[in-house]
């Protein structure tokens, strides 16, 4: 998760220049591209938890500490990416009102 808002936040912002000398690059397949990173990355949380939960149970693994921080760490990022999917549904609601 943590490591999930760092290369969200991190991403270089491209300056005014820089955005209309790349007018080939499409916003929708930047868009399109980190949401579907950032997807992988809740999905690669839960493949963790669910690992570290087997090998908790089969006793490979002794550190409770470690499984508990695995499955927050799996939780808070599906209720991000919850939250982000209901803002996107929101917006496009929103714009589904307005009137052209």
């Amino acid at each position: 998760m943590k490591d999930m808002h760092i290369d969200i936040i991190n991403k270089p912002i491209p300056s005014a220049h820089h955005v209309q000398a790349d007018k080939k690059s499409s916003t929708g397949s930047d868009f399109s591209t980190m949401l579907v990173d950032a997807i992988k990355e809740v999905n690669r949380l839960q493949i963790e938890s669910n690992k570290a939960i087997d090998e908790l149970t089969s006793g490979t693994r002794e550190n409770i500490h470690e499984t508990m921080i695995a499955i927050e760490k799996a939780s808070i990022s599906f209720q991000m990416m919850m939250q982000i999917r209901n803002k996107i549904i929101e917006a496009y609601d929103q714009l589904m009102k307005t009137n052209i």
